[in-house]
């Protein structure tokens, strides 16, 4: 029998304390801010969170507004899947531009550079889900110089595994309390 996991309580909402089951809504659970994007890392926001409790999945609740990169232009050794839940996005993915509206679902296979930005009128919910498979083995993949990218503040200056490289030019984002009205029906 699996054993209902620990939540713990920390300064921005619960997180996860031990391996297992467990049942949390978004509104408690601890966020990510920084201007113009909200993120919930529902599966870990560091090594030991993904690698302890979540090796096999990642997924993500991101919050965008408009003209606000979800990331930097990237691509991932495992594939990757979107879901807008509400609003609109501009997809570019291998260097085109998408439009995307509510309930649009996007498949990236494995090596597929991509990003997304806010669009629209008002905020972006943005479903993210990822396979881990492979991640732990060797690079997890690449930040790539892109045109259609650096035209919506979502490139890096220059092709990197760094992260900090990448997101030189972004605030870091802290952990913050869910804010009311963030996501759909409050």
């Amino acid at each position: 029998m699996v054993a209902e996991a620990e939540l713990r309580e920390t300064d921005a909402g619960l997180v996860p304390a031990s391996a297992g089951w467990f049942v949390m809504n978004a509104r408690d659970a601890r966020w990510f801010r920084r201007p113009g994007r909200d993120s919930l890392p529902l599966t870990g926001c560091d090594e030991h969170e993904a690698e302890t409790y979540f090796p096999m999945l990642g997924m993500s609740i991101q919050v965008l507004s408009p003209g606000e990169p979800n990331s930097m232009y990237h691509w991932e050794t495992e594939q990757e899947n979107f879901l807008v839940l509400a609003g609109e996005a501009l997809l570019i993915v291998e260097g085109e531009e998408r439009p995307l509206k509510q309930w649009d679902f996007v498949h990236c296979p494995p090596e597929t550079r991509h990003v997304f930005v806010g669009a629209g009128a008002g905020p972006c919910v943005l479903l993210a889900a990822s396979s881990r498979q492979f991640q732990a083995e060797g690079p997890w993949g690449l930040y790539t110089v892109d045109e259609a990218a650096r035209r919506h503040n979502a490139a890096p200056d220059v092709e990197t595994q760094d992260g900090d490289v990448a997101y030189a030019h972004v605030p870091p984002a802290a952990p913050a309390r869910y804010r009311a009205g963030l996501l759909p029906g409050d």
